[in-house]
């Protein structure tokens, strides 16, 4: 069929093309693939295939009735739902940036003889499918094996999918542009990107709480759930609250309910908000691309150390890059969990808790100092430069080591609180493992660009190795001694397995010391 140059369909075939051709990546090396490897297209046929078996497996064993299912089911398939939900809204907010500072192919478009209304519509429709691709992708087996075993409800999982992905890009697309009105576009950019990155690990979060809440408090909760749960309760099978858990098990008018609320979403979005998203573009176009300061207020401190100035550069060169902070934020978010198990049950879990906080400490620290160290942009510079290297050298390494120990500081407080004495073994493995990862990477990272953090594993197998390595000896270690320090009195300290594991951390720490020379 020949489309129109020009028309909608004409803009959504290239940004569907577009779509494809990012799925081939770059792989850190060498141009863009157009499309996917054929490696990757035969590893998802076949994960297609393991998909479908298993719907047959699991739709094969159910009656297929269509009467209400219980509530225990639907409170199931809402769980599932607003997971599924949380993270379409963090990948659309994400997308929804990239549109808007990323691609920098706007303001071209919106200078063309194409409607301005078109463009807004096709983005915000490329945004939806590429939401709803993968929910797709893993949920469409059900609908088809469903269909053959004569179970045509689960046909159901395609509109309520693409309901979902239209409301949570439309959703991300307000939000951006609501954001770029009151914060500006620099702003924007940083605090939609955390905002991604938290939205997608609310439920995680929120799963983790109540998993670590302690047994007289899920009780309690189980008995709330209970005794709501009758036909006429609010957690009833009748509650409005299972909509969304109806319409996936395909009810008609809970079905026909949201996929007019996410239709209307989406109207509404291109139609209402169609000057707004102009008029943020403009602004977008317009923002000079170097930071800005207000004139009679210097930002230079030219009184600071050669360590201080360091240090304040390599921060401010983190905060001025969102992706990279909602990479690392994405780290962070696992230390609220262990938070959780320190104020419900620090006594019981010490041993287990200080290893992961070591370990914790340790990957923050590795992903800093890769990004301080191994992505420094102007090596030359500071070679060229009359600053000593070795005081530039341990001044990169405090700025990669200094932000996980503040941020560790609170947990190790609480533990100081209830047990001093394990607060000391800890906080000295956590210092000790922070500094050890910081030196490992300064030793061992192989230089690289910033735009690859993601995929800095593949580039340094040996230094992959050597990180990775090192966080489970130095939480192998804090695990041994605080172990021995709850043991039953007189227990004879563990010596043949510290000494081993210090064994093994001293080969690790020597053999990262010997690439120094190899990497530099």
């Amino acid at each position: 069929m020949r489309l129109l140059p020009g028309s909608a369909l004409w803009l959504l075939r290239h940004e569907l093309r577009l779509f494809w051709f990012r799925l081939g990546g770059s792989g850190g090396k060498g141009p863009a693939r157009r499309g996917p490897r054929v490696s990757a297209v035969l590893i998802a046929a076949v994960g297609a295939i393991v998909l479908h078996v298993f719907a047959w497996k699991l739709l094969s064993t159910t009656d297929g009735g269509a009467g209400m299912p219980p509530a225990a089911v639907l409170m199931t398939v809402t769980a599932v739902f607003v997971l599924i939900f949380s993270l379409m809204l963090s990948h659309a907010i994400k997308a929804s940036i990239e549109v808007l500072f990323v691609r920098d192919d706007l303001d071209l478009l919106l200078s063309s003889p194409l409607p301005s209304r078109s463009i807004f519509v096709v983005r915000l429709g490329a945004i939806v499918i590429g939401t709803a691709a993968m929910y797709l992708f893993l949920l469409t087996p059900f609908a088809h094996v469903g269909a053959l075993l004569g179970q045509p409800r689960w046909m159901a999982i395609y509109p309520v999918v693409l309901a979902a992905a239209a409301i949570a890009a439309s959703g991300g697309m307000l939000l951006s542009l609501g954001l770029v009105r009151l914060m500006g576009v620099r702003r924007t950019r940083v605090v939609a990107q955390v905002l991604g990155a938290l939205i997608g690990a609310v439920f995680f979060l929120l799963s983790q709480l109540y998993g670590n809440a302690g047994a007289a408090l899920q009780s309690r909760v189980a008995r709330w759930i209970k005794l709501h749960a009758a036909a006429s309760g609010v957690l009833g099978s009748d509650s409005a609250l299972w909509l969304p858990a109806r319409a996936t098990l395909g009810a008609p008018l809970p079905l026909l309910a949201v996929a007019l609320f996410g239709l209307a979403a989406f109207w509404l979005t291109a139609q209402t908000t169609h000057g707004f998203f102009v008029r943020g573009l403009q602004q977008v176009v317009s923002q000079p691309r170097g930071a800005t300061r207000r004139l009679g207020t210097p930002r230079q401190r030219f009184g600071m150390s050669l360590s201080a100035t360091v240090i304040a550069k390599e921060w401010r060169l983190i905060a001025r890059d969102p992706q990279l902070i909602s990479q690392v934020l994405l780290q962070l978010l696992y230390l609220l969990p262990l938070c959780f198990v320190l104020v419900f049950k620090t006594d019981a879990v010490l041993p287990g808790l200080g290893a992961s906080l070591v370990f914790l400490g340790m990957s923050l620290t590795t992903s800093l100092a890769w990004l301080i160290i191994a992505a420094e942009e102007a090596p030359d510079l500071l070679r060229a430069s009359p600053a000593s290297l070795i005081k530039v050298a341990r001044a990169k390494l405090a700025a990669a080591v200094a932000p996980a120990l503040l941020l560790l500081a609170a947990p190790l407080a609480w533990v100081a609180w209830r047990a001093p004495a394990a607060a000391l073994l800890l906080a000295a493995c956590v210092a000790g493992g922070a500094i050890s990862a910081g030196l490992i990477v300064q030793w061992s990272a192989v230089p690289a660009a910033r735009g690859d953090f993601q995929r800095r594993a593949r580039g340094n197998v040996l230094s992959t190795f050597l990180e990775f390595g090192t966080g489970m000896v130095w939480s192998g270690l804090s695990w041994t001694a605080l172990s021995w320090l709850h043991a039953a009195p007189h227990t004879p300290p563990p010596a043949l397995s510290a000494t081993l594991l210090c064994l093994a951390l001293l080969a690790l720490m020597a053999l990262a010391w010997t690439r120094r020379e190899k990497t530099a």
